[in-house]
């Protein structure tokens, strides 16, 4: 677990190393099978594969990237350095292109196992069992790694999550979770999934009024819960950019007064969480058709 936080080339060396992610994966699915995902074991299991995940779309060998991925894998990188916990995903456009998806071995070995479906739904089933922070938070930043690109993968990662393996109700209960760590990581992963323009209506349905219910009344004091404010402000944006159903799902929620209230917040003005509610509340205007409403 600690190799696994060593930077790039420990990254490297340990997906190259034959059998150790086939054997992590395996001893993830027995814990699971014998009702025990909050051994400590696990943790740490779950903890190497989301540090292996960590920036996998630009450091994989050509040979993955040619036959999976587009060729935009020149993104700046401004990310500070990893952890097993923190800062993970890589600053991307808050878009997907449309790309055609990889397709899925059915019997993936190595590497190849960080980005398919099966290890996806056990980060799914960890998040849903799992009362242990840490499993909770390695398991929501693997998938906050998987989907912070713009290539297919990240698209087919945030696609299984949402449609095929219906992992958004165990996501939003993240929302509700004491630990702040783990609540800001289940809104990174949100938003890194609402810049999928085909999954904004589903992610909007399910955890839109948990996302509203959520956010303070004003610019929280500590880092990570103006982060995670500010994480929430962006995601919203993403899913009511386009849509006005979604915007007006947003203000029924009643939403727009705590958007306001961050927005306008006297004693930090330049804060993350007061600029994101300012790019919100703009976008929120752009609906032309909820004027009177809003002014209501």
């Amino acid at each position: 677990r600690n190799m696994s936080s060593a930077g790039p080339e420990g990254r490297k060396k340990m997906r190259e190393c034959e059998g150790l992610i086939d054997s992590l994966v395996y001893y993830i699915q027995g814990a699971i099978a014998d009702h025990e995902p909050n051994d400590k074991a696990t943790e740490n299991c779950v903890c190497i594969l989301h540090n292996l995940s960590y920036q996998l779309e630009i450091e994989l060998p050509e040979s993955y990237a040619q036959s999976i991925y587009m060729q935009r894998r020149n993104i700046p990188n401004n990310d500070k350095t990893p952890g097993c916990f923190g800062t993970r995903s890589r600053k991307v456009k808050e878009q997907q292109q449309d790309t055609p998806l990889p397709e899925e071995k059915s019997n993936p070995k190595g590497v190849e196992s960080l980005w398919h479906s099966t290890l996806i739904r056990i980060y799914l089933s960890l998040i849903a069992k799992s009362t242990r922070n840490y499993t909770q938070e390695a398991s929501l930043g693997a998938l906050q790694n998987l989907t912070a690109g713009t290539g297919p993968m990240p698209f087919a990662v945030a696609r299984t999550v949402v449609q095929k393996a219906n992992g958004l109700p165990g996501i939003r209960a993240m929302l509700h979770v004491g630990h702040p760590a783990v609540r800001k990581t289940a809104v990174s992963l949100l938003r890194n999934l609402s810049r999928n323009t085909s999954l904004q209506n589903d992610i909007a349905r399910e955890v839109l009024p948990d996302l509203v219910s959520i956010l303070p009344e004003c610019v929280p004091g500590s880092d990570v819960a103006c982060e995670t404010t500010a994480s929430i402000c962006y995601t919203l944006f993403n899913l009511t950019q386009s849509s006005s159903h979604n915007a007006r799902l947003l203000l029924s929620a009643h939403g727009l007064p705590k958007v306001i209230a961050i927005s306008m917040n006297d004693s930090n003005m330049f804060s993350k969480a007061s600029r994101a509610a300012s790019v919100l509340l703009y976008s929120l205007w752009s609906h032309t058709d909820l004027h009177s409403a809003y002014k209501k």
